[in-house]
């Protein structure tokens, strides 16, 4: 039987994923080895030896389902649309894609490409639910996912991490940037070619005299783009989780900081609701300038 969680054990079972991958045993403080086998990460120790061959599950089920559920609301949408009387839900639709044809008609001039729309609706609108999960009380689902596992597994409650923030988790925010940045290169070479592509890393911004410098500079920036569109959404959702988890830990210290913890929350959660939706916005628009700047011969 576990122990009973301390503060700072509460606070570290929230930031935890729930990780799946092979498994580890620690033979003596420090120190671990591989079992040979597969299996959930038990705590935070065994979930880092696990390393590049492991995967947050609790990342993957949110993202998947949220993704799901935005495709279905869409979907279900666009078969009910009517010519006549609109209803609410398609008013509230077309409202959202209005809003996004107009950020991309103002974010990107790179000429005809019938992808840039549809990806910057399904970013904004995907990464919006996911941060959105952030406002659903800190405990409300890991705890039921916690109990539902020891039902059915046997396993110990306080051994079962579930987050359902996931870009909270930097795997996610990088995964999203670095499929953006592949893009970005990919039409980078479509439309201005090895040769042009090139000469963007090189020529800019002080000329072919300045070649090395350019090079250095160039590229840095290049790379900077994908780790900072990352780590931007990441570390504002990550705070703001951070915020709600220790509001959480008020509620255990007598009547007084509990009512004080109540107020902040419904504060917090108020103030937290443009953080959400900035971050997605932020995300979208910057994914839109830097297709925009691989359709431009300058930049």
């Amino acid at each position: 039987m576990a122990e009973e969680l301390t503060t700072s054990g509460y606070i570290k079972h929230h930031l935890q994923n729930l990780t799946f991958g092979p498994k580890h045993e620690e033979i003596e403080p420090g120190v671990w080895a591989p079992t040979g086998d597969y299996g959930f990460a038990m705590s935070s120790g065994e979930a880092a030896q696990m390393g590049f061959w492991s995967i947050n599950v609790d990342t993957m089920f949110m993202s998947i389902l949220l993704g799901g559920l935005m495709m279905w609301f869409f979907r279900s949408v666009a078969k009910k649309i009517s010519a006549g009387v609109p209803t609410n839900t398609q008013n509230f639709a077309e409202w959202i894609i209005e809003f996004i044809d107009d950020s991309v008609r103002g974010s990107f001039s790179g000429g005809k490409n019938t992808l840039v729309a549809p990806m910057a609706l399904t970013i904004f609108v995907w990464i919006f639910l996911m941060n959105l999960m952030d406002l659903i009380p800190v405990d409300l689902i890991p705890l039921a996912v916690a109990h539902g596992a020891s039902a059915i597994f046997g396993v110990d409650p306080h051994d079962v991490f579930f987050k359902i923030v996931p870009t909270t988790d930097p795997n996610a925010t990088l995964g999203m940037a670095l499929f953006v940045f592949l893009l970005m290169l990919y039409y980078s070479f479509k439309v201005k070619g090895v040769g042009g592509f090139i000469g963007e890393l090189t020529l800019q911004p002080f000329g072919k005299w300045a070649l090395p410098i350019n090079f250095v500079l160039e590229t840095v920036t290049l790379i900077a783009k994908p780790f900072s569109l990352a780590l931007r959404l990441f570390g504002n959702m990550y705070a703001g989780e951070m915020v709600f988890i220790l509001i959480a830990t008020m509620y255990g210290a007598g009547l007084v900081l509990g009512s004080f913890a109540g107020l902040l929350q419904v504060g917090w959660a108020i103030f937290h609701i443009l953080i959400i939706t900035l971050q997605a916005f932020i995300f979208m628009v910057l994914t839109t300038v830097y297709m925009d700047m691989a359709h431009q011969e300058h930049h």
